[in-house]
């Protein structure tokens, strides 16, 4: 009796309503993870609608990163304060409703705001999601439950890419959104009718001081590396009062941190040194995650003239390579999980060497077969990475541990996309002036036949061509330049990778 009852599930439901659960939390949890995806996919037709440059529509990606970093550690004072049912039901509700909402923006900063509204409310839905499938399931099927839960995941973002790029080929980028709210209504509706009633609650308490600074110090942030290029940087006084308000709260923050007796995020969580270094990698980790999907979609369609339809299929690919690398992580997770992690970083190395390599012509299935490489080396990743950062520290902290592990997987995405996004439209300016500077009568290569080709300096209409070629060269190379940040950052991951420690040690006391 006794073992039984040690493996009854927390929750006590049927196993029809178990089902429904199941049902529900999958479907949430994998259209939260395909919506990043479908909307790198519509970044080209989105900045046309809204007539934006390649910076403002980046926008639409990084600020809905950014509110799902900061609102993703209130989850557990939002599950304490509402109860779960309560806020994953809201959750999905607003989801859908901000979704929605996306697909009829009609300017950019309408698109902006209701992409922040989407991610924050969103955020809850994937730390929970595992929570409450294991509360619901007897302890025996956890490790059937983690793989149904896994591949769901997995192969969500496969199909919606594609479908969202075959969508707006044929109708309107619009309808990739709008495809997605029936989905998040289904879920929502799952949810409420099969989870049971949360127990009566105690009053929650949040450290607000903590978490408004932060909020104002990484916001500051990505506004500076969002608005810098544009602005011309430090000319601006825009961008000089975001500086120093970054600086304010983030000194605010870490002042009440340490002397606050229960801060919003421990930094003495800090004084294990896995963590620490799980914390720097897992940043490393929200950088290259999701920095390709950004850069590719401009790149192929605006510069190499490819349709929406094949985009999507070249972002699917990477949901094929990630479901490759979860299963291969099943047999290298029986290795030192340091083995597994250098082999995903190295593939990351990998696969930004040979976008380094590639150029205007190139072909669909390289691109392809390089997202399936990108894909696979996340699904390597992930589980090796979180078994390394939480090893020595004691399972206590655990739940605020993850917070700001997540916290830091998208503020990385978050930050890295506006650099790569700003490198490569500062690039692309300096390299069209240098270029620009050989189209000229006085060149006496030009007066070669075979140097010219096709092109001419004569006519109107010739030298718009020649401009237009100048400019997709150079867009090309600050491109390059971008995949060459991302490659450093791979071979940056390998070597931290290398400091961090395999042994079971005691764990380390961050108790005040």
């Amino acid at each position: 009796m006794a073992e039984d009852n040690l493996d009854a599930p927390i929750d006590p439901t049927t196993p029809t309503r178990r089902i429904m659960i199941m049902i529900s939390v999958v479907l949430g949890s994998t259209l939260y993870s395909t919506t990043l995806l479908i909307a790198s996919t519509l970044l080209p037709q989105m900045q046309g609608a809204m007539s934006a440059t390649q910076d403002e529509i980046a926008w639409a990606m990084t600020f809905n990163i950014l509110a799902t970093a900061v609102v993703t550690p209130m989850t557990g004072w939002l599950v304490a304060r509402f109860g779960r049912r309560n806020v994953m039901v809201g959750s999905m509700l607003c989801f859908s409703l901000f979704t929605y909402l996306c697909g009829e923006a009609q300017s950019l900063e309408t698109l902006v705001l209701w992409r922040i509204l989407q991610g924050a409310a969103g955020a809850p839905v994937v730390p929970l999601s595992q929570t409450i499938l294991f509360d619901s399931f007897p302890r025996r099927q956890h490790r059937m439950i983690t793989s149904v839960y896994g591949m769901a995941v997995v192969i969500g973002p496969v199909i919606g890419p594609a479908l969202g790029g075959y969508l707006s080929d044929m109708y309107s980028w619009r309808w990739a959104f709008f495809l997605l709210v029936p989905v998040g209504v289904i879920s929502s509706v799952g949810l409420r009718l099969s989870m049971l009633p949360d127990p009566p609650l105690g009053r929650a308490r949040l450290d607000w001081i903590g978490f408004l600074s932060l909020t104002v110090a990484i916001s500051c942030v990505q506004l500076v590396l969002s608005r810098g290029q544009r602005v011309d940087w430090y000319e601006s006084s825009e961008i000089v009062i975001e500086t120093i308000g970054a600086g304010l709260a983030f000194y605010l923050f870490v002042a009440h941190s340490l002397t606050a007796e229960r801060p919003f995020l421990n930094p003495r969580l800090l004084l294990d040194k896995n963590y620490a270094l799980g914390l720097v990698l897992v940043c490393v980790f929200g950088m290259l995650n999701v920095t390709p999907m950004v850069l590719l979609p401009p790149l192929l369609q605006q510069h190499a003239g490819f349709p929406d339809s094949l985009i999507g299929d070249v972002l699917a690919a990477r949901g094929l390579g990630a479901t490759i690398g979860f299963f291969a992580a099943l047999f290298i997770g029986k290795l030192d999980p340091r083995v597994g992690m250098i082999i995903g970083f190295g593939l990351q190395v990998i696969s930004g060497l040979w976008l380094m390599s590639i150029n205007l012509d190139v072909d669909m299935h390289v691109l392809a077969l390089n997202s399936i490489i990108q894909g696979s080396a996340i699904g390597i990743i992930w589980v090796p990475l979180t078994i390394a950062t939480f090893r020595t520290l004691d399972n206590r902290y655990w739940a605020e541990a993850m917070a700001v592990f997540h916290l830091l997987r998208n503020i990385g995405s978050s930050f890295f996309i506006s650099m790569c996004v700003t490198e490569i439209v500062r690039t692309t300016a300096r390299n069209y002036s240098q270029l620009g500077e050989m189209i000229s009568p006085y060149n006496p290569r030009l007066a070669l036949p075979w140097v010219m080709g096709g092109w001419n300096t004569e006519t109107l209409p010739g030298l718009a061509r020649l401009a237009k070629e100048i400019n997709r060269q150079a867009a090309m190379i600050g491109y390059i330049e971008a995949f060459a940040m991302y490659t450093a950052a791979s071979a940056a991951a390998v070597v931290l990778v290398v400091l961090m420690t395999n042994r079971q040690r005691r764990a380390l006391s961050v108790s005040g």
